[in-house]
Parts: structure tokens; sequence; C-alpha cells
């Protein structure tokens, strides 16, 4: 990453952090980069190949069945978690990198991180 990105605010501290997390993180086709995106109201989670430039795999909030549910966010942070390691198991994916974003690791996205370990995939 050639560029750096200046000023003060929150998103750009967290676009600041992100960088310094993605100088040692890269993820490949075996051991794909689990990126977790945080908005105020959904989580995203994809696998992505960096070789590539492809995403595998993707899970969120903003599909059917866990929009029409009731749960808190968290918990619907924790079944993103799952559901990201139900489809990376069904690729023959079981190790991935975590990429937090440049969020802080607790609350949703450490619910995602956690929910995908319950899966059954090695972060």
């Amino acid at each position: 990453m050639a560029y750096s990105v200046k000023g003060k605010g929150k998103r750009i501290s967290r676009m600041r952090r992100h960088q310094r997390v993605r100088k040692h993180i890269f993820g490949s086709a075996t051991k794909p980069r689990l990126v977790v995106t945080r908005s105020n109201r959904h989580m995203i989670a994809q696998l992505v190949d960096d070789y590539e430039g492809k995403t595998l795999v993707s899970a969120s909030t903003m599909e059917d069945a866990l929009r029409a549910s009731k749960d808190k966010k968290v918990d619907k942070a924790n079944e993103v978690g799952k559901l990201i390691a139900e489809r990376a198991k069904a690729q023959g994916i079981e190790t991935v990198v975590f990429d937090r974003g440049g969020n802080m690791y607790h609350g949703r996205v450490a619910a995602v991180a956690e929910g995908a370990r319950e899966g059954g995939l090695s972060l």
C-alpha cells in the first residue's frame, strides 16, 4: 500500500488502522483472508483470495434468513460467522486469516470470529 490516509475523524482513523493490519495479512486460495465489514446495522464476512483478487465465499446479515430474525446484533453476527464457516467447509477451506478491517476486536467483530470458530474454521 503505497498511499497514506490523511486527515482526522473516525472513518479516517479506521482506514489508517486497516492499512496497518493489511501490511501483515494476505490471503491465498488455500488460506484465504476472512474480511469482516461492520456497519451500524449489518455485518458482512467474505473469504478473499488476494492472489486472484476474488471473493470465494460470503455471508451477511442482509440475507433473508438473518434479516427476518429478531435477535440482537451480536447474535446475528455470530450466526454470520457460523454461516461463513459452513460455506467455507463446503468448498474445502479449513484455515483462514482473520482481517478485522480496522475495527476493534470486540463486540460484533469478535462474535463473527467466534461463530466461525464454532463452525469449524481455524483462525
